[in-house]
């Protein structure tokens, strides 16, 4: 734990979805709350999506972070914090563009969640 999930508009060229991640990873290993090797992200290029109904050059990036129940509403602020400054300073977004970034924390039932790991 935790699983990121950054979801961004297809429009965004220029945009280095693997760089963000790293750089995100790095920030919640800072964090002291994971294990290096239990954060696991992902990023999807959304080619059909929205922003309005007005024809505007924008785009998006939102980051979902999953994370096991249990801590404290300031322990998710800073995570949530922490990860959009991560975002912010690790995203080259296109010039004349305006670019929503944002981060959304979810839980994950720490009773339910079960993970195996197999190392050969």
């Amino acid at each position: 734990m935790p699983h990121l999930t950054l979801e961004y508009s297809g429009n965004l060229a220029g945009f280095a979805a693997a760089d963000a991640l790293l750089d995100i990873n790095r920030a919640l290993l800072a964090s002291g709350h994971f294990e290096e090797a239990d954060i696991k992200s992902r990023a999807v290029a959304l080619e059909a999506c929205r922003i309005g109904v007005h024809d505007l050059p924008r785009g998006f990036v939102h980051a979902k972070l999953a994370i096991l129940s249990g801590r404290s509403s300031e322990e998710k602020q800073q995570l949530s914090e922490l990860s959009l400054q991560a975002l912010a300073d690790s995203a080259a977004l296109p010039p004349g563009m305006e670019v929503q970034l944002c981060v959304e924390i979810q839980e994950i039932d720490r009773a339910s969640y079960r993970k195996r790991l197999i190392a050969r």
